[in-house]
């Protein structure tokens, strides 16, 4: 089980490992966003940082109806023990955790300030 925190916007936090292309694990707190069917989306001073390798552009339809156009990045990540390689989406807002990386989990929050958030594997049979 990994656990977070529910910050004071109300909004569940955990912490992301991301290899760099320097080789060295850099730890990011990231919003868990149920909104988001993406893996992962950083801002562009992080994906700079990371030196994370262009992939491709993207395309979204936002929630006002309007279409957002992306740069999309590729990163390691160290995910529950495990390394994936996973798309990072850039976007002009706070780290997200987007559903794609959360599929497979189960995830509980505490909806108040300093509240647990708790995030774990579900076993299917």
């Amino acid at each position: 089980m990994i656990a977070g925190i529910v910050n004071a916007d109300l909004e569940p936090i955990i912490s992301i490992s991301i290899c760099g292309s320097d080789g060295k694990i850099y730890t990011q707190d990231a919003i868990v966003d149920t909104g988001f069917n993406g893996w992962l989306s950083l801002p562009p001073y992080s994906i700079a940082q990371l030196n994370l390798r262009w992939k491709r552009r993207g395309r979204a339809i936002l929630r006002d109806g309007s279409e957002c156009v992306f740069n999309v990045y590729e990163a390691v990540l160290v995910w529950d023990g495990d390394i994936l390689i996973i798309p990072v989406d850039e976007a002009d807002s706070e780290p997200l955790v987007g559903m794609s990386l959360m599929e497979g989990y189960q995830v509980m929050v505490q909806v108040f300030e300093n509240g647990r958030v708790e995030r774990s594997k579900v076993n299917t049979v």
